[in-house]
């Protein structure tokens, strides 16, 4: 199977996803225990539980991103130590 992105987008995805899913984890878990620093304030949102769960709907699909790129950073490393001639 080919990489259907490059090396450097599989690999920048990768970071990308993991800084993302530790970062929305945490203000997942704050908002689902409603601390005051997150729904304390009149402008913030009433219901703190409902907010988590869309946070945490995004770490999935951050962690979906991650598979993918991890999928196609390894195939990449596979193809290199074969010794493929890269043209691009």
């Amino acid at each position: 199977m080919k990489p259907v992105v490059s090396a450097l987008n599989a690999w920048s995805c990768i970071v990308v996803s993991v800084f993302a899913i530790v970062i929305l984890s945490i203000i997942g878990s704050l908002f689902s225990r409603e601390h005051h620093a997150m729904v304390g304030s009149t402008e913030d949102p009433v219901d703190g539980k409902a907010v988590a769960g869309s946070i945490f709907g995004a770490v999935v699909i951050y962690g979906v991103f991650l598979v993918f790129c991890g999928f196609q950073a390894f195939l990449h490393m596979r193809e290199s130590r074969r010794g493929a001639i890269s043209l691009s």
